[in-house]
């Protein structure tokens, strides 16, 4: 059997309204990762569909979620215990929101609801020191524009962990894991109709919160920075040197 290149794990769907007209998160993170059907393979994990063992596949992203990590789904569970193994054999691997979360969870991290709530819409994402170095951020803007959607957070990183982004609202919104595994709490598979969609999806939930859906609309920009991460991780699997 061919090995595939790069693994995409699946770890639910996005609002119904949205898969008809742009697809869902892992047809996203393909197209963000700027590569062909044939170059991913994808796993669904809410449908217990059997992960791979590492040297079977190149890389895996680990995709968003309309769950929380702190629910511990049986799923979420397995795919927890199987970034274990995954991380120590060095294969790269790249977390997005309730990815970034779970592998925060996986290696020793500590994950719950953020105490300042949902954070959503187009926010300003600042690198830190360690990321001029980092394999895969270093190049980027000190400062840049990212989508973000989510209630819960990292709290604490996990040992050993670098720090790489952050913001006022969220403390770790990059992080890495020895050479070749990072968490970004920022969605970079997210474009700006996508992240529209998102906002008029939750509207109800904005205002809940005491904000004004309109105003989070307004603010929504396009992302060409932070969209630079799922091709920049790509390139480090496809062409390491």
């Amino acid at each position: 059997m061919k090995q595939a290149k790069i693994l995409i794990v699946k770890t639910g769907d996005t609002f119904a309204d949205l898969i008809g007209p742009y697809g869902d998160f892992e047809d996203w993170i393909r197209r963000g990762l700027g590569v062909g059907e044939d170059q991913v393979r994808v796993v669904n994990a809410p449908a217990f569909e059997v992960l791979p063992e590492p040297g079977t596949f190149n890389g895996a992203v680990i995709a968003g979620s309309h769950a929380m990590v702190t629910q511990n789904l049986d799923w979420s569970l397995a795919v927890e215990a199987w970034l274990v193994p995954v991380v120590a054999a060095g294969v790269p691997v790249l977390g997005i929101c309730y990815g970034h979360q779970l592998l925060a969870k996986a290696m020793g991290g500590r994950v719950d609801f953020h105490p300042g709530g949902l954070e959503i819409g187009t926010t300003p994402i600042t690198l830190a020191p360690d990321a001029l170095s980092d394999p895969l951020l270093q190049g980027l803007p000190p400062f840049f524009n990212a989508h973000t959607c989510h209630s819960q957070t990292v709290l604490s990183l996990p040992p050993g962990a670098v720090h790489l982004a952050e913001n006022t609202h969220e403390p770790h919104h990059a992080f890495r894991l020895g050479h070749a595994a990072w968490g970004v709490q920022f969605h970079p598979e997210y474009t700006h109709t996508i992240m529209s969609g998102y906002i008029r999806s939750m509207a109800p939930v904005i205002q809940a919160l005491g904000k004004d859906p309109a105003r989070v609309q307004k603010q929504v920009t396009e992302t060409p920075e932070a969209s630079q991460v799922l091709a920049r991780f790509a390139a480090h699997i496809l062409d390491p040197s």
